[in-house]
């Protein structure tokens, strides 16, 4: 069996750890959930941002097809690039791409945004598989035609680019979804440039 057909077990575990937060979100006493949730999602108000947000907000989600979504393109993608990358290095560039989208949240949202979900890391996923994987071919769901990734993926950046500037007060966070593509394609960029210089070394050795 290809093992690209197995789930790796870095994001099997990001998937489980996505679940069991929002269950706890849906299902805990409203008492006892909305305080810890107060603090762990995205703050763009100064008073209530803290640090540690920018990396928990990627755990919460706000509905269960926003969590199924992310969790399907994560299962569907992420896979793949756990075993292309590597797990040390897909969870770095997992945690980049999550993390670049929530400061790029906060560049441009107003005081009283509050963001969740793990969209911009699935973004920056989504867009090392195009890099990676340029000609494999995606099945779209609407409509249902195939579509070679990297077609697709640049389709979706200008399509999230568009909506996000016509519609800036939307309450999908385009830009975040932007900034984690954006921050994944330069990581990948560096790690490109770093894998050329070591090669060249080697080379003139």
């Amino acid at each position: 069996m290809n093992s690209y057909f197995k789930t790796p077990p870095l994001v099997m575990n990001l998937i489980i750890i996505n679940v069991l937060v929002f269950m706890a979100q849906s299902y805990l006493p409203a008492d006892t959930v909305m305080p810890l949730a107060n603090r762990l999602a995205l703050y763009s108000s100064a008073e209530l941002f803290r640090p540690w947000q920018l990396v928990t907000y990627m755990f919460m989600h706000a509905s269960w097809p926003h969590l199924f979504f992310n969790m399907f393109a994560l299962w569907m993608f992420g896979r793949i690039l756990e075993y292309d990358l590597g797990t040390k290095r897909f969870i770095i560039f997992y945690f980049v791409s999550g993390i670049g989208a929530g400061l790029t949240q906060l560049l441009i949202s107003s005081a009283a945004a509050v963001t969740v979900g793990a969209s911009g890391a699935i973004f920056g996923v989504l867009l090392a598989f195009g890099m990676l994987h340029p000609n494999d071919r995606i099945m779209l769901l609407f409509p249902p035609i195939p579509m070679k990734a990297k077609y697709f993926v640049i389709g979706y950046g200008a399509l999230e680019l568009i909506i996000g500037i016509s519609n800036p007060g939307g309450s999908i966070a385009h830009f975040a979804h932007l900034g984690g593509m954006l921050w994944g394609w330069l990581l990948l960029v560096y790690w490109r440039r770093r894998a050329r210089q070591k090669a060249q070394r080697r080379t003139y050795r």
